[in-house]
């Protein structure tokens, strides 16, 4: 029982270890501009949101606004992806982004015009166009 006890004391330090060195609580330095692609690269984050597509003028602000939102800094978050919008307005995953924050705030018709945004955007990316809360916003 003793030994039971001791592995879990040294499995929890080194779990405490990792979160604490995985999270500063600085904002990231944004990522140096590389190649263009298209929005068939968009990279789901495990829960839900999604980073932007290299290369946008938009990409650093929308992938702060996704580390905010995997915080759970909902307020924040939607700041950073208007910023992604405004610098890149047609920047889908931004605009789908942001209706995850608004709908997280439950401002809920301002979420539905950002994933109606999203969907004319990017009629061709499965990730947003069979996304179900873009369909439940949007009565599909």
């Amino acid at each position: 029982m003793k030994q039971v006890s001791l592995a879990l004391s040294v499995i929890l330090a080194g779990l405490v270890t990792t979160v604490v060195s995985c999270d500063s609580g600085k904002p990231a330095a944004p990522p140096a501009p590389a190649a263009k692609t298209d929005t068939a690269a968009t990279v789901p984050v495990l829960d839900g949101s999604l980073m932007a597509a290299v290369g946008s003028p938009g990409q650093a602000d929308n992938d702060e606004g996704v580390s905010q939102y995997k915080q759970g800094h909902m307020d924040v978050a939607t700041g950073w992806f208007q910023k992604a919008v405004k610098a890149d307005p047609k920047l889908a995953e931004a605009h789908y982004n942001l209706g995850l924050s608004l709908d997280k705030m439950g401002k809920h018709e301002e979420a539905t015009a950002a994933f109606k945004q999203a969907a004319e955007l990017a009629p061709a990316n499965p990730t947003i166009k069979d996304s179900p809360i873009l369909k439940k916003h949007l009565g599909m």
